[in-house]
């Protein structure tokens, strides 16, 4: 039997310019970022990590005190869902228009969850989720 897997450490998405992506993310979301330069950036979101790497940043190993990091490039949009409470939902909304983003899609899902979709300036798909979409969430 395999060890169990105990959650999702980081996510990485690719964005065309990283500064004007911090600024969006720590606008929209009041994410600080932990570590940041013209090629990444990296937020601490509750326990996790999102990471976002400006397209080709990270097409090639990169070296570093402790070894090596492989490259890990996409392409195409990415996607992630970012946990909210269900009792801020209405809120979440009134964020989003007030700040100009088009909400794409709204989905209401059988265990009593909820979903809205928008997108980030590059395009990647974000979702704000809350609990009931999946049996462990």
């Amino acid at each position: 039997m395999a060890p169990r897997i105990r959650g999702i450490v980081e996510t990485c998405i690719n964005v065309s310019d990283v500064e004007r992506a911090r600024r969006f993310y720590e606008r929209m979301f009041g994410l600080e970022a932990m570590q940041h330069d013209d090629r990444f950036c990296a937020f601490r979101v509750a326990s996790d990590v999102l990471l976002l790497f400006r397209h080709g940043g990270s097409d090639h190993p990169t070296a570093v005190p402790g070894g090596v990091i492989p490259p890990h490039d996409t392409v195409g949009a990415g996607h992630f869902a970012l946990a909210i409470s269900k009792d801020e939902i209405e809120s979440w909304r009134q964020v989003l228009t007030n700040q100009g983003i088009q909400i794409e899609s709204e989905t209401s899902w059988e265990r009593g969850g909820h979903s809205i979709y928008f997108r980030d300036p590059d395009g990647n798909l974000l979702e704000l989720v809350t609990p009931g979409v999946w049996a462990n969430y």
